[in-house]
C-alpha cells in the first residue's frame, strides 16, 4: 500500500508540470507516529490555508484546489495526509477527533513561520476535526470552512453493509483506507456526542456548506448548524442539484470563498 500510495503522489505531482509550483511532502513526528502533509506554496510568508479530507480520503483529494493559480497566489497551503490514512501510518485508525486535531495543530506550529492565523477547510469527517481545533485553539484560526460536514450524533448514517465491514475476514479482503474509515464511522457518533457542548465554544467566522442531494452526509447536518453554532459570524448556503463531492463539482463557489471576494456570489446560491 505504501509503495502505492507513494507512485500515487508522483503520478500526481506529474499532473502539475506546467506550473511553476511543485508539491513538497514533509513529515511531523506526533504521538509515536507521523504525521504526513504536501506543501503547496510560492512563499514562506503568505498566510496558511490547510486542507483535511474525510473518510476514507487523502492529500491529493484537494488536489484541483491546490493547482489553482489564483489560490496560489493567496496562500501557503497545506494538505494533510490524515492519521491512519496515506503516509500517515495508513491502517492504524486514530478514533480520537481530538488527537486528530491535535496532530494537525502540530503543523501549523511548525509551517505558520509568520504567526498568521490560519483558514482551516475540512470536509465530510474532516469538518469536526477542523472545528475541533478551531474551537480549542482559536487564537491560531482566521476562518473556518465546513464542507458537506458529519457533525450531528443523532444522524451517523449506516447502511445494510456496515456492519459486515467489523468482521474480520471481510477486513481482510478490504485496502487499509477502508478498513480505518468503518473503524471511524463506527466510533463517529460518540465521538460527536462529547462534542455537543463545545460547539457553542465556536467563536470564529465559520462557512458551511451542504449539497441537497447529499446521500452520503445527511442533510440535517445543515439544520444542525443552523441551531448549535449560534457563537460565531455563521455563513450557510445549501446548494442545488449538488450530493456529497462539493469541492469537485463547484471549485468555482470554494476559490470565490476563499478569496473573499464577494459573499454575495456565495448568498445568491443559496
Amino acid at each position: 500500500m505504501l509503495n502505492k500510495q507513494r507512485k500515487a503522489d508522483k503520478n500526481l505531482t506529474g499532473q502539475n508540470k506546467k506550473s511553476a509550483l511543485k508539491a513538497m511532502y514533509k513529515s511531523l513526528p506526533f504521538s509515536n507516529r507521523e504525521i504526513h502533509y504536501t506543501v503547496m506554496s510560492k512563499s514562506d510568508l503568505l498566510p496558511l490555508l490547510i486542507f483535511v479530507h474525510g473518510a476514507p480520503g487523502a492529500w491529493h483529494g484537494y488536489m484541483n484546489l491546490l493547482n489553482d493559480p489564483s489560490l496560489q497566489n493567496k496562500y501557503k497551503m497545506i494538505s494533510v495526509d490524515r492519521l491512519g490514512y496515506g503516509r500517515s501510518g495508513s491502517g492504524e485508525a486514530e478514533l480520537s477527533i481530538e488527537q486528530q486535531a491535535l496532530s494537525i495543530k502540530s503543523i501549523i506550529e511548525k509551517e505558520n513561520t509568520i504567526n498568521k492565523k490560519v483558514t482551516l477547510f475540512g470536509r465530510s469527517y474532516g469538518a469536526p476535526i477542523t472545528a475541533l481545533l478551531a474551537i480549542n485553539y482559536p487564537q491560531y484560526v482566521h476562518q473556518l470552512f465546513m464542507i458537506s460536514p458529519v457533525i450531528d450524533p443523532a444522524k451517523e448514517k449506516f447502511y445494510w453493509f456496515s456492519e459486515a465491514g467489523k468482521w474480520k475476514a471481510i477486513q481482510w479482503l478490504l485496502p487499509k483506507k477502508l478498513n480505518v474509515a468503518t473503524a471511524e464511522k463506527f466510533a463517529h457518533e460518540g465521538e460527536m456526542k462529547m462534542m455537543m457542548p463545545k460547539w457553542k465554544e465556536l467563536s470564529i467566522p465559520t462557512t458551511v456548506i451542504t449539497g441537497e442531494r447529499d446521500k452520503i452526509a445527511d442533510t440535517a447536518n445543515f439544520t444542525f448548524a443552523q441551531k448549535h453554532l449560534t457563537n460565531c459570524h455563521t455563513t450557510l448556503i445549501k446548494l442545488k442539484n449538488v450530493g456529497h463531492q462539493i469541492t469537485y463539482k463547484r471549485p468555482d463557489l470554494i476559490r470565490e470563498l476563499l478569496l473573499n471576494e464577494s459573499l454575495k456570489f456565495a448568498n445568491a446560491l443559496c
